[in-house]
């Protein structure tokens, strides 16, 4: 079974109770729970990981080849827009990666519209709320089978 690593950045621990507006209601345990099961569904093995941490996060990027992870589902939170050493890890393991973000950062404060991590990107979904971890374990599973439409083309 293929395995797809999640990475959850800063405050994603709070997701249920913080800034629902933004974030809307679901926890990231319920969003854990539910991609682990398309997952299932689309024969991937998902394995989560959270951390406030940037070194954290950058280990368990930097170790994902080694046990196995064939692409990585990140979202940086606030790490988007200020963590090059998170953006070279990503570049570094030469793995597919989709970056996702639940709220649309482009409609945002100014600052949150930059992202540090998109350069290097298989995809990025931005605004469709935890659905879009979703939409990016689809494109993660396209992409190791191989049918992942490439720009332009009909899918």
């Amino acid at each position: 079974m293929r395995k797809i690593l999640i990475v959850q950045g800063p405050n994603l621990n709070l997701l249920g109770s913080r800034e629902r507006q933004f974030y809307g209601s679901a926890t990231l345990g319920e969003v854990h729970a539910q991609l682990r099961e398309r997952g299932r569904q689309e024969g991937l093995d998902v394995v989560d990981f959270q951390s406030n941490h940037e070194g954290d996060i950058v280990d368990v990027i930097q170790g994902a080849p080694a046990k196995g992870f064939e692409a990585i589902i990140i979202n940086p939170a606030a790490y988007t827009h200020t963590s090059v050493a998170i953006r070279d890890a990503l570049i570094a393991v030469e793995l597919p990666y989709f970056e996702v973000h639940i709220s649309n950062i482009q409609s945002r404060e100014d600052f949150r519209q930059i992202s540090l991590v998109s350069e290097g990107a298989s995809g990025i979904v931005s605004g469709f709320g935890p659905f879009g971890y979703t939409l990016a374990l689809l494109g993660a599973a396209q992409i190791l089978d191989g049918t992942h439409p490439k720009g332009g083309e009909d899918f």
